[in-house]
């Protein structure tokens, strides 16, 4: 492993005049094909270990939600064309002479995860789901298998992947405030909130602003002033959850589009505005992180739907964000990291063509003298990919 160690210079994201911070909540159509593509390598993850022994090859990362059609009104309107759900790429369809069921795992998974997540959305009726999965290539099929024998999983493309550790004030909250709005309880609680939640972090100096889009429910509302009453009621959650988390002052903004002289409102039918206003595709959402960070390094690549053991484009991602994480816990004078791996296909996922980090120290001249743990660090995380990608498999590490 060739290592640089480099100081990260300049001031910290967290302190510069203005920074934005994005992010596309659980029923955003984009994260919603993140998901669902992340759940099918998952599950086919499961099945090959399950009848081969060994996950084999596949990459499911090219799925696309077409948008539906609905009339949505005030209580209880209805979705005139389903929603369309496209599941795209490349996966084994059999080994040893056994098939592999893709076509009813990616059907099933997909129904089963809208039953479980979304309360006023009927999989059977308001979705429909295309599965459009053929085999992989030999060459990288026969690449993949080389595991099998010689245990030492070898990347199957040439990518990078970037990760930085710790997430600031304003990361934080975004990343906070969505996943508290789209807790069980809460949707119990408030059920006209639908699941399509997004959120804009900006802040400016230490002032915050939140703008939150939220999908409402039709059939929970009698008028537009009781659309009203909620809208407010949602801001007031928001400005009381964000004083948990962070002092600094918090305005909160909630579906500005709206024109309610007009009677033009953010109103669903079934919690997404994947039925009628937006469409969705996998990668054009959350980084591995769950965040949109434009001040930060990012790359391009979808990282859900890939495979978990030897698809660099994630497994560089996720990595690259623990040996961050672990950086900065694990030594004091880390104030903060940035790691970039990059690989070669067909060279051992361990071992990346090259690693850099830099990192942010109120001594700059104690950098040499770190090296040896960085090092020790560095090659410890990616000595634990397998590790990682059975924590990718399990569910608990997240994509999106």
């Amino acid at each position: 492993m060739h290592l640089e160690i480099q100081p990260l210079s300049g001031r910290p994201v967290g302190t510069q005049p203005v920074e934005m911070v994005e992010r596309k909540g659980l029923g955003h159509p984009d994260t919603i094909c993140d998901i669902l593509a992340e759940n099918l390598s998952r599950h086919l993850c499961r099945f090959y270990q399950e009848h081969f022994g060994l996950v084999l090859h596949h990459n499911v990362d090219k799925g696309l939600l077409f948008g539906g059609s609905s009339r949505p009104a005030f209580g209880g309107g209805e979705v005139l064309e389903p929603m369309e759900v496209y599941l795209v790429g490349r996966a084994t369809m059999s080994h040893r002479g056994t098939a592999v069921p893709v076509e009813e795992l990616a059907v099933e998974t997909t129904r089963q995860w809208f039953r479980e997540n979304f309360h006023a959305l009927d999989p059977e009726r308001h979705l429909r789901i295309h599965c459009l999965l053929r085999p992989g290539s030999q060459e990288l099929t026969e690449l993949y298998l080389r595991q099998a024998a010689t245990g030492i999983a070898l990347a199957n493309d040439t990518s990078c992947g970037v990760g930085y550790a710790p997430l600031d004030t304003l990361e934080t909250m975004v990343l906070a405030v969505e996943q508290y709005l789209n807790r069980p309880e809460v949707h119990r609680q408030f059920p006209v909130f639908g699941q399509d939640i997004k959120i804009m972090g900006l802040r400016t100096g230490d002032n915050i602003e939140l703008t939150v889009a939220c999908a409402f429910i039709d059939r929970y509302l009698h008028d537009i002033a009781d659309y009203l009453r909620h809208k407010e009621k949602l801001a007031e959650l928001v400005v009381q959850y964000s004083a948990e988390i962070c002092r600094l002052p918090v305005v909160v903004f909630v579906n500005t589009g709206d024109n309610p002289d007009a009677g033009s409102l953010y109103l669903t039918v079934t919690g997404t505005s994947g039925e009628a206003g937006d469409d969705g595709e996998v990668g054009r959402g959350n980084r591995a992180n769950g965040l949109i960070t434009p001040y930060r390094p990012m790359n391009m690549e979808a990282v859900a739907g890939k495979n978990p053991v030897t698809h660099v484009g994630k497994i560089y991602n996720l990595a690259a964000g623990q040996m961050a994480e672990r950086l900065v816990s694990e030594i004091e004078e880390v104030q903060e990291a940035y790691c970039f791996l990059v690989s070669q296909i067909g060279k051992p996922v361990r071992d990346p063509r090259s690693v850099e980090v830099r990192l942010r120290l109120q001594d700059e001249s104690l950098l040499s003298e770190l090296g040896p743990v960085v090092n020790d660090i560095a090659e410890a995380t990616l000595a634990d990919t397998q590790g990682l990608w059975q924590r990718v498999v399990e569910g608990t590490v997240s994509v999106c």
